[in-house]
């Protein structure tokens, strides 16, 4: 998602709600909003979350507004969540074009994952699980792209919301 902050700005990336703590180097409303669980709670309550899931004890939402005013602006937007949220987001927008973003072998999955060195065994262990779920819904995504590279996936998903690739702003 950097590289697609760099080279569209003209694309708006939406920054998710969560209630893990935050990485070293992730800033509050840049990499995600960070909120304790009641904040999360009351989001879920009031309706304000496109779409939100657990993973791992921590929770992750999309937040309705910014993303509708952007839409509403003529802004293309990317939300970049998982199968849950992408099966509500289809429930709720179903004109949503729905992308799904494939590894470009399961090997290399498990070394992007260990490599990344940010988690522990447990949750690497627990992200493989939910992967081979994910893997298994591919077909009710609209489009795949396999992320062999991050520019090539990038120029793909520039390709596939209708912007040339060659005309960045």
């Amino acid at each position: 998602m950097q590289n697609l902050r760099a080279t569209r700005p003209d694309v708006w990336l939406s920054v998710s709600a969560t209630t893990r703590r935050p990485r070293p180097g992730e800033t509050h409303g840049i990499e995600y909003f960070f909120v304790d669980h009641t904040e999360f709670a009351r989001l879920v309550d009031q309706g304000e979350l496109l779409e939100y899931a657990e993973f791992a004890g921590n929770f992750y939402g999309t937040p309705r507004g910014p993303v509708s005013e952007r839409l509403d602006g003529g802004t293309p937007v990317l939300l970049e969540i998982e199968l849950q949220g992408a099966r509500q987001v289809r429930a709720s927008m179903p004109e949503a074009l729905l992308v799904f973003l494939a590894p470009p072998s399961w090997d290399e999955l498990v070394r992007r994952l260990v490599g990344r060195g940010t988690e522990p065994a447990e949750v690497i262990t627990q992200r493989l699980e939910t992967a081979q779920v994910e893997l298994a819904a591919e077909s009710e995504f609209d489009a795949t792209v396999v992320n062999v590279s991050v520019e090539e996936a990038t120029a793909a998903l520039v390709g596939l919301m209708g912007l040339d690739s060659s005309d960045t702003p």
